[in-house]
């Protein structure tokens, strides 16, 4: 019997060319993350659930009476019930380093586009504005190489992204949840006084929620960017707004928000030194190949009843 998944998005061409070799085995049903109907109907006879955004409640998991495992593509598992999960016997695993890549890109762009003022200059161009230069370029605009970039959290992206702008002459600082004992360590309010580029790369948790305050961000180095593309929560967004309002901070690069799809009388969306992108940092072909890898060899791995990688919960997954 086919092992059924519950896949959490809808797919597209190269996906399903992807998938197509293992339909003798792995049958798997796509769902669109706004289409409740089609996801509840489907939840109840699915053995695996890849989970992308969409939160999945202790009662959607509830309604998964046959699900074994939810395997989260991408490393961030606060949109999961875990305890819930852990209750009924699933098992909720991630993936974590598979996204790293295409986010440290994501975050770079975002960094650039930022220090570099490049929504209002696309804008002024289109417009037939943007020559001649506007002088204040000289004077604001910056180079990524000549900048102090400070890392909140040193996991895979953050280091890939150190990688990257190392690269182009930066100095890199990072803070995690303990001195690592290298030189570049700093404590959160040295690294924010420090910094003129603030990139987050943390899990939500009760911990790290409104870790960027206004009493944060009044921390960070004046004229600085902050770059967010790890969880909109992390930021206090009314402060940040204010911030950005009064000039203290001269740009923020997001691709995540508190409240998502982001609604479009957000402040934040009204402001012409933000740049933002829909939380897709995360999202491109060579990502979704990753996912899809790993996601089949845990299906195998679950069919086949051996260990299963990344599991973020302590539970004992039932076979067949």
């Amino acid at each position: 019997m086919a092992l059924r998944v519950l896949a959490h998005f809808t797919p597209g061409e190269k996906v399903l060319e992807f998938l197509a070799p293992q339909s003798d085995w792995l049958d798997v049903r796509y769902c669109d993350a706004e289409d409740d109907e089609t996801f509840y109907r489907e939840l109840p006879e699915a053995d695996v659930v890849w989970h992308v955004l969409r939160p999945l409640s202790a009662g959607d998991l509830e309604r998964a009476t046959r699900c074994r495992l939810v395997h989260k593509l991408g490393a961030g598992v606060n949109t999961v019930d875990v305890d819930a999960a852990t209750r009924l016997g699933i098992g909720v695993a991630n993936m974590p380093g598979a996204n790293a890549p295409s986010v440290a890109e994501g975050t770079v762009l975002l960094m650039l586009a930022a220090l570099r003022r490049l929504p209002t200059l696309d804008a002024d161009t289109r417009q037939g504005r943007g020559w001649p230069s506007d002088p204040t370029l000289g004077e604001t605009v910056r180079d990524v190489g000549s900048c102090t970039v400070g890392l909140v959290g040193y996991g895979n992206v953050a280091k890939r992204v150190e990688t990257i702008v190392t690269a182009m002459g930066a100095t890199v600082v990072h803070t995690s949840t303990r001195d690592d004992g290298t030189p570049g360590w700093r404590p959160l309010p040295a690294l924010l006084a420090e910094s003129d580029v603030v990139s987050l790369h943390l899990p939500l948790t009760e911990r790290t929620e409104a870790l960027l305050d206004a009493d944060g961000l009044a921390l960070m180095k004046p004229g600085a960017v902050l770059v967010n593309t790890s969880r909109g929560a992390i930021v206090d967004e009314g402060a940040l707004v204010a911030a950005l309002q009064s000039g203290r901070l001269a740009a923020a690069g997001l691709d995540v928000f508190a409240k998502e799809p982001v609604p479009v009388d957000d402040p934040l969306l009204t402001l012409d030194n933000v740049v933002v992108s829909p939380h897709v940092t995360w999202y491109t072909a060579d990502t979704m190949q990753r996912y899809l890898a790993e996601g089949v060899e845990a299906c195998r791995r679950l069919r086949d009843g051996e260990h299963l990688m990344n599991l973020v919960n302590e539970v004992t997954i039932a076979r067949d």
